[in-house]
C-alpha cells in the first residue's frame, strides 16, 4: 500500500519562495553581483521563479543560470568527474545562489559545487532548498529553505512544478 501525503500545495509553494527571495535579498545586501544557478530539473524552475520574486520586489532584473550536475556527479560509475568540461557559467567574482527542489543526502549539491569550481571561482556560494528532508551523507546545510520535512529514509519527497508537471505542490510517500 502507498501512503501519499500534500505537504505543500501551490499557495504554500509561493509563500515560501516568496520568503525564500527576501532573505537572499537580505543576506546579499541587495542584488548587485547576485546570480541564481538552478539544478537541473526543478532547480531550474525554482531559481527562475525566485528570480521574478526578486525582480517583483528590487525592479532589477537577476541572472538566472542553468547546471547539469550529472557529469560531476561521483556515485556513477560511467563518469569521471575530472574528465567532465566545465560549464558554461559566468560565476566568477559574482555571490552564487545554487538553487534545487530536495537536499536529501547532499551528493547532488555536492557534484554541482564540483561544477561551479570547474566553471570558475564564485566570490560565494550560497544553496536554496525548497525541501529539506534532512538524512545527509555529506556536510552541507542549505542557507535558504522553503520548509523542513523530517522523513524517513524509505519514504520519497516529490515536488511537481506547473511548468514541469502540470501542477504545483510537495508530496510524502511512502510504502505501507
Amino acid at each position: 500500500m502507498v501512503n501519499k501525503s500534500q505537504i505543500m500545495d501551490d499557495a504554500a509553494m509561493r509563500r515560501s519562495l516568496t520568503r525564500m527571495a527576501h532573505e537572499i535579498l537580505e543576506r546579499n545586501k541587495g542584488l548587485d553581483n547576485l546570480v541564481l544557478v538552478g539544478i537541473l530539473t526543478r532547480g531550474v524552475t525554482l531559481a527562475q521563479r525566485i528570480a521574478a520574486k526578486l525582480q517583483e520586489i528590487e525592479g532589477q532584473s537577476v541572472p538566472c543560470l542553468t547546471l547539469d550536475a550529472r557529469p560531476f556527479r561521483d556515485d556513477l560509475d560511467d563518469r569521471n568527474v575530472n574528465d567532465a568540461p566545465p560549464p558554461d557559467l559566468d560565476v566568477r567574482g559574482r555571490n552564487v545562489v545554487l538553487v534545487d527542489d530536495v537536499l536529501y543526502t547532499g551528493r547532488t549539491v555536492r557534484a554541482a559545487l564540483d561544477g561551479i569550481m570547474k566553471a570558475g571561482r564564485a566570490q560565494v556560494v550560497q544553496l536554496a532548498a525548497l525541501v529539506d528532508r534532512g538524512h545527509r551523507e555529506l556536510p552541507i546545510r542549505p542557507d535558504f529553505v522553503g520548509k523542513n520535512v523530517p522523513t524517513g529514509r524509505t519514504e520519497e519527497v516529490i515536488v511537481k512544478l506547473s511548468e514541469v508537471d502540470g501542477e504545483d505542490g510537495v508530496w510524502i510517500v511512502s510504502q505501507r
